[in-house]
């Protein structure tokens, strides 16, 4: 591979990558646009059959407290 080989092929793959790019922001962009007006399928990629979290409520820290400190007064 001679020097006018490897400049022409240098400038093609930079070229190249630049198309993708120019062609990733436009779908992004038109994406952007028209995504109020899609309707989801709900699919989920990531989180397959995972159940909602739920958080403790104030009473059931509470109560958990409370039985860590009775059972730490037996043990002593």
């Amino acid at each position: 591979m001679d020097m006018d080989q490897a400049a022409v092929w240098l400038a093609g793959s930079i070229l190249t990558v630049l198309g993708f790019l120019v062609i990733l922001g436009g779908v992004l962009i038109a994406n952007n646009l028209v995504a109020k007006y899609w309707k989801t399928w709900g699919w989920t990629f990531l989180n397959w059959n995972q159940e909602p979290v739920r958080f403790l409520s104030d009473e059931e820290v509470n109560n958990a407290n409370a039985g860590r400190t009775v059972q730490s007064k037996e043990k002593s």
